[in-house]
């Protein structure tokens, strides 16, 4: 009884020098250069403001200058801290070589852009394959190779995929993009086992369903609801009854996972597909 106490006295003495009260955790970011695609809107903003607050330097994209630059404005609102921007669409080798030329260093590559596309399977077409698969997976693979040998060179660096829970649980509405998010999963592992005993990491975050306006819209129409609530009680009672918390994921829970496995904290961390997906996937591992 009394080794248990002592234990238990060591045990609080050692979390309260590892989280002084009152003090927040620093990801240890400051200094660090990061990239985010697709970050103009949802996990992809919401991760950049993760970033910009924690002290990370942080390039956000979309594919119009009149999207990066309102982005940027609020983003500089909200945290005093203004991003650097790059217009460019991630689907094309060229707008990455283009990237890549004005930011030669990166530390930290979020592979974030994506694009969903809601299709019978009879009735997608090989574009439909071929754009989705450019975009979600390709960007990712052209990114990843070009900032890993900087990576390697500085033995450092965090390679992530945002990923989803789709890539388990291939959704019959988009069977292609289901697709694309288990390609990510396999081209993360792949790139980690690649990168092995070295300061470098590479994972996949798998987000479930997230509040998304344009999604939102498109989803009322669809279910026939007249409002929001009754949209995604028909929703998660329909599509993702496994789901645990029952509601859309805000964006932010996502980028707080996000923004820890890009930080220097997270660096036992690698070759996982790591789920943020509010229980949708009905597994304990």
């Amino acid at each position: 009884m009394k080794l248990g106490v002592a234990m238990l006295s060591i045990g609080v003495t050692v979390c309260a020098l590892a989280a002084p009260p009152g003090r927040a955790m620093d990801l240890q970011l400051k200094g660090k250069t990061a990239l985010v695609t697709g970050s103009t809107a949802g996990i992809g903003y919401a991760t950049a403001e993760a970033l910009l607050r924690e002290g990370a330097t942080v390039i956000i994209n979309a594919r119009t200058q009149a999207a990066v630059d309102g982005a940027a404005a609020s983003l500089k609102a909200a945290t005093g801290h203004a991003p650097l921007e790059f217009a460019g669409d991630m689907s094309k080798a060229e707008d990455i070589a283009r990237l890549v030329k004005a930011f030669p260093r990166v530390d930290i590559l979020v592979n974030n852009v994506g694009r969903f596309i809601p299709k019978p399977f009879e009735q997608s077409t090989d574009q439909d394959w071929y754009d989705t698969f450019d975009l979600n997976v390709m960007s990712g693979v052209r990114l990843s190779r070009a900032y890993l040998p900087g990576m390697r060179v500085r033995n450092w660096g965090r390679i992530i995929f945002i990923s989803s829970e789709s890539a388990m649980q291939i959704p019959v509405e988009s069977i292609q993009y289901g697709m694309s998010k288990a390609a990510e999963i396999a081209v993360a592992r792949g790139l980690a086992e690649s990168v092995a005993r070295t300061g470098i990491t590479v994972n996949s975050i798998l987000p479930g369903p997230t509040q998304d306006p344009k999604v939102t819209a498109a989803l009322v129409k669809r279910f026939g609801a007249q409002r929001v609530e009754q949209m995604t009680e028909s929703f998660f009672k329909t599509q993702r009854p496994t789901s645990l918390l029952k509601r859309f994921e805000r964006p932010d829970e996502t980028a707080a996972l996000v923004v820890y496995i890009a930080s220097p904290l997270s660096s036992g961390t690698t070759g996982a597909a790591l789920r943020v997906d509010g229980g949708v996937v009905k597994s304990a591992f």
